[in-house]
């Protein structure tokens, strides 16, 4: 079983930059896809990013592409959401997760999750 732990979040202006990390332990992270997700209050979570177990593939919400880039350090056993030019439609609580086999964009594919890191972007 995998334990993640996301961290990163924060308050910031619109059009800055924030980059999440998810620490990973009990298990090595290379052999699981990583996604994160994002929940505004009131809303039901949404896929944002993914990649897949060795980086040859990333997967982007329409809503981050170009924006947000999500980056792996396997030896570190960890997963970044570097998000660039914020929005106030960024503003929620982010989740990174971890799933066998191939990137997915659904919430219920993903087998564990890190307890979230709230981003909030003012105007």
């Amino acid at each position: 079983q995998v334990l993640l732990v996301d961290s990163g979040g924060g308050l910031v202006q619109a059009g800055n930059s924030l980059r999440l990390s998810c620490a990973a332990s009990g298990r090595t992270l290379s052999t699981y896809s990583m996604g994160w997700f994002r929940q505004a209050p009131g809303k039901e979570r949404e896929f944002a990013a993914a990649i897949n177990r060795i980086s040859a593939i990333t997967r982007y919400a329409d809503s981050v592409k170009g924006r947000f880039t999500i980056s792996r350090d396997n030896a570190k056993n960890t997963v970044y959401l570097q998000m660039n030019i914020l929005k106030p439609e960024d503003t929620g609580v982010y989740y990174c997760a971890a799933r066998s086999g191939n990137t997915r964009l659904e919430v219920s594919e993903y087998d564990y999750w890190g307890q979230g890191t709230q981003v909030t972007v003012s105007s």
